[in-house]
């Protein structure tokens, strides 16, 4: 009986691997049937054009328009990167090269007097430093009137002649001192000032943009504006907007600066500011914190401020002495104007004084909304309100209220900032750091 049954199992498995057999082989002959239908034209394009959008046709041919008009610039301005950091061939000049080879090296010398002048037989003193004294020509390629007496030269290593004008030497410490990028504060920017913004735009801009105004009138316009106040009332932010309106020149300059070791060097460095500045078609100095040069006179027995008022009285000469000021603005700000020496302040140095005092409620509020421009912030804010609980504060302080409400909220992790939050800073800044607010005492200096 057992070997029936295994022999039973053993018929099921053969019988089983024959019908897999003949299946695989019916498999085998049905793909043979199959043929491959080939793609026609159509189906193509459309193959091509599956995940493209309406406009990638369009797109891709305007940045090829692009690519190629980039090649053609490259090709003309020659900037096409090599191996060996030359030029291109085609810009190469072997005449350009020859005359740079010839050129000689000159030296550097100072024109002292000019011997029969504005004649064909004119000549020149020149004065070589740490060697001598000559008498000499022009080269052929400078005018007579280019060379003044005076001025800086360069000179031949051989016969001397003049080959080329020279600009006045200046300090580079003070050409630093010349603001090259533009400030990114507006007048709008500054709240609680808009009287002191209309004054000073009044000295700054309106002598430059209407100059037929004053001359109709037969009067100079003001060339000097002292800004003081208590600090953090805006008189440095609105200098800054000044820079950023005017298209002139603008030179800062820190009084401090000006103070140096050795005996001159101050009074040096405010000549060579004012000679760049007189060279400029237009110029506005600023100088802040001017009290650190510009105090009052006075004899310690020492002598040991000798030094600050012999700069300081270089500053009143360049501002109003016997040389012209020339087309020169000069904005001064200090926060103690008692301590200034009143040769500094009259008229015709510094025609006018602004004050630069606490904003009153609106400037408040108008310095609470500059600041929140920047700011996540809820919507339904009462700034009246916060500038209401904020009295005798600056605009420094304000500034620091929004900032510690930010920081408020970044504890809280929240994306915007609450009223609640405002309201504890104002609690935090205001009163909690009032021992430390020295808004009070500089205005009894104001």
């Amino acid at each position: 009986f057992k070997m029936a049954k295994e022999e039973n199992k053993e018929e099921k498995i053969d019988t089983s691997t024959k019908k897999n057999k003949k299946n695989a082989h019916e498999g085998e002959d049905s793909e043979e049937e199959k043929e491959a239908i080939p793609l026609d034209q159509a189906d193509i394009q459309l193959l091509m054009r599956y995940g493209k959008g309406p406009y990638a046709d369009r797109i891709k041919a305007v940045e090829d328009e692009l690519k190629n008009k980039t090649d053609d610039i490259i090709k003309l301005c020659g900037i096409k990167e090599s191996d060996t950091g030359l030029a291109l061939p085609a810009q190469w000049s072997l005449e350009q090269d020859k005359q740079l080879i010839k050129e000689k090296p000159l030296m550097v010398a100072r024109c002292t007097k000019i011997i029969n002048p504005g004649t064909e037989e004119a000549q020149y003193l020149i004065h070589i430093r740490q060697m001598a004294k000559y008498v000499v020509g022009l080269g052929e390629k400078v005018a007579p009137t280019d060379i003044e007496e005076g001025m800086r030269v360069g000179v031949e290593n051989d016969k001397y002649r003049i080959q080329l004008p020279l600009p006045a030497k200046i300090d580079a410490s003070v050409t630093m001192m010349q603001v090259e990028e533009k400030p990114d504060v507006t007048y709008n920017d500054v709240g609680g000032a808009k009287e002191q913004i209309e004054k000073i735009r009044e000295v700054v801009e309106m002598p430059m943009l209407n100059p037929e105004k004053f001359i109709n009138l037969g009067i100079d316009p003001p060339k000097g504006v002292l800004l003081y106040g208590p600090p953090g009332t805006g008189k440095t932010l609105v200098a800054r907007a000044v820079a950023n309106r005017t298209d002139a020149c603008f030179i800062r300059v820190i009084g401090s600066e000006l103070v140096q070791k050795y005996v001159g060097e101050g009074a040096r460095m405010v000549r060579e500011l004012f000679t760049m500045a007189r060279s400029k078609k237009a110029c506005i100095i600023f100088f802040d914190e001017v009290d650190a040069v510009g105090g009052a006179r006075h004899d310690d027995g020492e002598g040991g401020d000798n030094e600050v008022q012999r700069t300081m009285l270089e500053i009143v000469n360049q501002l109003d002495g016997f040389d012209a000021r020339g087309n020169v603005k000069v904005l001064m700000a200090t926060n103690r104007p008692d301590t200034l020496d009143p040769a500094l302040l009259r008229p015709g140095r510094l025609d006018r004084k602004i004050e630069f005092g606490l904003p009153d409620l609106e400037g408040r509020v108008h310095v609470f909304k500059i600041h929140a421009r920047t700011m996540s912030m809820d919507k339904d804010i009462r700034f009246e309100l916060l500038a209401r609980l904020c009295p005798k504060t600056t605009g420094a302080d304000i500034r620091s209220v929004c900032t510690e409400a930010g920081m408020f909220a970044i504890r809280a992790r929240r994306k915007s900032i609450s009223e609640k939050d405002l309201l504890d800073a104002i609690e935090k800044v205001i009163k909690g750091y009032q021992k430390f607010s020295a808004t009070q005492k500089y205005m009894v200096y104001n």
